[in-house]
């Protein structure tokens, strides 16, 4: 989702050659081992892994080339995929959507086109935070995909107002090297407080 409200779909490619794959994967396990069916067998399966990781960066590579394109100043969230990913009901999908080669494919096409690529800190709040008002909410499930503000009464949706707080925050690190972590800030005041001065 970005800052401006469009969506970009993930086109699933594991999820499209899935029942190809596993096809192919149980062929290859009723061959014999060493006989020159199972290598071809073999060979069939490696295809098809090669074909979705194939789709899947050449599809990346548009959307990055486009955004890259089109703006000075990109902002993304680190998210930490390797976490994600434990969690059994969204691993499929989170890896499926190569986030951390598409992050990977925006850092080095924004050096050699001289853009702003800004890493949002992953506890950032950007979803549970009110991108007209300020106001962050205690809690914000998964499930939850869209939200009323409680303290200026407007209606977001998760994504799209996310993004606008991750681009605010963005600009606010890009221009005047403001932190993105309020709790950060006070720890950093707390310790310089605790300090003792000199003789």
């Amino acid at each position: 989702a970005t800052s401006n409200g469009d969506k970009v779909t993930n086109p699933k490619q594991f999820k499209k050659h899935h029942r190809r794959l596993r096809l192919a994967q149980k062929r290859l396990a009723r061959k014999e081992k060493g006989s020159k069916n199972r290598e071809k067998a073999r060979r069939k399966v490696a295809k098809i892994h090669l074909k979705i990781t194939d789709s899947r960066k050449d599809f990346l590579h548009k959307l990055t080339t486009q955004l890259v394109r089109e703006n000075q100043t990109i902002t993304v969230e680190a998210l930490m995929v390797k976490n994600m990913v434990k969690n059994p009901k969204l691993a499929l999908s989170i890896s499926d959507s190569g986030w951390g080669e598409f992050v990977r494919q925006l850092d080095y096409k924004c050096r050699w086109y001289g853009r702003n690529l800004v890493k949002i800190d992953h506890w950032f709040p950007s979803s549970k935070r009110c991108s007209s008002c300020g106001h962050i909410l205690d809690k914000m499930p998964l499930n939850i995909r869209s939200w009323q503000c409680p303290s200026c009464g407007t209606t977001h949706d998760r994504d799209t107002n996310a993004s606008k707080n991750i681009l605010a925050a963005g600009l606010a690190v890009s221009v005047c090297g403001a932190t993105v972590r309020p709790e950060q800030s006070k720890s950093v005041k707390a310790g310089a407080m605790k300090q003792k001065p000199g003789p």
